[in-house]
């Protein structure tokens, strides 16, 4: 090997050899001043016993060299190396009791007979082993310690830093800012809200008080930045943080969310500024990863592939090795995109994108036939409430007779689980888009029952960040100046991650023998004008003052609060403690299901608009339409102070547009 000075490599080996062969050596010399007591007169011993010279660094380097202890960087020293060191000395120590009691004898060869030289000779030299290289990781630390004085002397007015989170992130953090000192910032604290961390120092930093005392941290130390090291808070305690921090008119970043560095997408050291997410996570729901097992070596096919959740549900599918994704989207760049992704992540996965449209019942029966799926995830559906308002016999075609051909593929097929997404908009539902989601929870259930197969439907709130949701509107809104615009300052709604919701169908899909409605307990619901203020506040301006929210509301269809659960239904916890299980047996005949979703559909493709919710609630009387007003457009908003009765009873509250 060539050990130039243009391989520190090379170098690191070089002397690091000399160094160990010095040690094991003086080892074996140890060994026997300890064990005969002699310090002059240990020469005879050493002389009579030369075969130890020769035998365990023959064997002792090998180990090293093996177990890389020459090909490591001991300036990131930690436990582990140190486990290694353990190992190959150990490891050392007993090819050294072989080779000298076992083969050297067989050999004729002269030995050392005595037990306790070989016992200490071992335990001296793992010693030495760790301590040299102990010794070599404070040099390098010094060293750094060193230029990073140096930098920091060259590096004008540093950015004086409060970490918020004295655990394994906030060190994470510390040691990062430390080892790179180019970065300009200088920690000068922690809080934490654990008192038995108060005054303990990380890393010669000291942890100086809670999160409550942050205000009089950053007027006393001069604080120009908070960062929260605290990627599992639940969202309460990032606002609460966050509240603090524009009290104190100081910066404040966060590092990633677990989601994010499970996935692999940021790494814990990447600092960014505080988002929605950010505000509203909570403790979330992370895969058993046993329990999607059952996706490896499957033909498993996803539709709406390209969607907000269809897509990361192929992300998630593809991660546990199938042994074919087929990708099924009637938009032809949305299967172009994902399929184009998928096979970059995933180079020996087969995947098969398909355009295709689930109206099409020969269509879909000709893509069960071809391909046989053993697992469908159905993610295809129309979900904007106010736009399908205006297209009910849409809504009605593509969600109803869409999720019917799907079924009825599936049934003729091998297809052993169906999964459906569905929404909290399919509880007593007030508009087309959730009495179609209704409709389809009953064909599922009736398609179980019918075939004993693993059919069933997943509820969960809003998804932050998918296609048409309310934070990327915002932040539009936001960025064009406003004003951002709020229906009513009351309504509230559940929200989750694109990730965590994509869990919980994988998960539900293992939970349920046939026939179920799993639904996520998906915290507390958010209010959207809280919603809307976080947004304003993280872009760095001012709610009233430089964006103004306008409230235009209520849309038709639109309730201020959503329900996980119907009135009729009780449900029970399942295995997984996040998410429940509907126990309401069907409340309808499966024939007098199949006969009204066809008149359904024949009225939807009629066009006779305004017979569709009658016939939806002769399936499903749960749902509750709130009609447009006496001469009202479609869409128009009407201004109003009196609570509208609507025609199942319940008393509307008050809009003002």
């Amino acid at each position: 090997m060539k050990t130039d000075n243009k391989n520190p490599v090379g170098l690191r080996m070089r002397y690091l050899l000399w160094i160990d062969l010095l040690c094991i050596v003086l080892s074996i010399v140890s060994s026997f001043f300890i064990r005969y007591e002699a310090l002059f007169r240990v020469g005879p011993y050493l002389r009579h016993n030369w075969t130890l010279f020769i035998l365990v660094p023959l064997v002792r380097l090998p180990v090293y060299y093996a177990f890389r202890l020459y090909r490591r960087l001991w300036r990131y020293a930690s436990i582990q190396e140190f486990k290694v060191i353990l190992i190959a000395g150990a490891l050392g120590s007993a090819l050294v009791y072989v080779f000298n009691f076992g083969l050297l004898p067989l050999l004729n060869i002269p030995y050392c007979p005595s037990r306790s030289i070989w016992a200490l000779e071992g335990g001296i030299s793992v010693a030495s082993l760790g301590a040299t290289r102990l010794l070599l990781r404070l040099w390098q630390s010094r060293m750094t310690a060193e230029d990073a004085a140096r930098l920091k002397v060259l590096t004008q007015n540093p950015q004086r830093v409060l970490i918020a989170g004295a655990g394994d992130a906030g060190a994470m953090i510390l040691r990062e800012i430390q080892g790179n000192p180019g970065l300009g910032l200088d920690v000068v604290g922690f809080v934490d809200d654990n008192p038995n961390k108060l005054h303990m120092h990380i890393y010669g930093v000291q942890v100086l008080g809670m999160r409550g005392d942050i205000v009089d941290l950053v007027k006393k130390l001069r604080v120009d930045e908070v960062v929260i090291a605290m990627p599992t808070a639940p969202g309460k305690e990032i606002r609460e943080i966050k509240a603090i921090c524009e009290a104190a008119r100081v910066r404040y970043k966060t590092v990633p969310g677990v989601y994010e560095l499970i996935d692999g997408t940021v790494s814990i050291t990447q600092l960014r500024e505080v988002q929605i997410e950010d505000l509203l996570r909570r403790q979330s729901v992370e895969l058993d990863l046993e329990s999607a097992a059952y996706l490896r070596d499957t033909v498993v096919m996803v539709t709406g592939a390209g969607g907000s959740i269809g897509s990361e549900l192929c992300r998630q599918v593809a991660a546990q090795r199938p042994r074919c994704l087929i990708l099924l989207d009637q938009g032809e760049s949305a299967v172009y995109h994902i399929d184009g992704e998928l096979r970059k992540r995933y180079p020996n996965l087969a995947l098969i994108p398909v355009v295709a449209n689930i109206r099409d019942l020969n269509r879909m029966e000709r893509v069960m036939a071809r391909y046989a799926p053993e697992i469908v995830f159905h993610a295809a559906a129309y979900k904007h409430v106010p736009l399908m308002e205006i297209n009910p016999e849409e809504v009605v075609i593509n969600n109803i007779l869409g999720t019917r051909n799907l079924l009825q593929a599936a049934e003729r097929g091998n297809v052993e689980r169906f999964v459906l997404i569905s929404t909290d908009k399919a509880v007593a539902p007030s508009n087309f888009m959730g009495a179609s989601k209704r409709v389809v929870e009953l064909l599922v259930q009736d398609a179980a029952k019918r075939s004993g197969r693993g059919f069933v439907a997943v509820r969960f709130g809003n998804v932050l960040g998918s296609e048409g949701s309310v934070v990327p509107l915002f932040k539009k809104q936001i960025a064009d100046g406003g004003p951002v615009t709020v229906t009513h300052p009351d309504v509230e709604r559940y929200f989750m991650t694109i990730h965590e919701a994509v869990q919980l169908v994988i998960q539900a899909a293992t939970l349920g023998a046939g026939g179920e409605i799993f639904v996520l307990d998906m915290g507390e619901p958010v209010k959207i004008l809280d919603l809307a203020r976080d947004l304003i506040t993280l872009s760095g301006l001012q709610p009233d003052r430089d964006i103004e929210v306008v409230f235009t509301g209520l849309r038709p269809g639109e309730k201020l609060e959503e329900l996980l659960f119907n009135e009729a239904e009780s449900y029970t916890l399942t295995a997984h403690e996040k998410i429940f299980v509907v126990t309401e047996e069907m409340p309808i005949e499966s024939q007098a299901l199949q006969w009204g979703v066809q008149k359904l559909i024949r009225l939807a493709q009629d066009g006779e608009v305004d017979r569709l919710w009658g016939a939806i609630q002769t399936l499903a009387p749960e749902c509750c339409h709130f009609p447009l007003g006496e001469g009202q457009k479609a869409g128009e908003v009407i201004a109003t102070d009196v609570s509208v009765a609507s025609p199942c009873g319940v008393a509307l509250e008050p809009v003002r547009g």
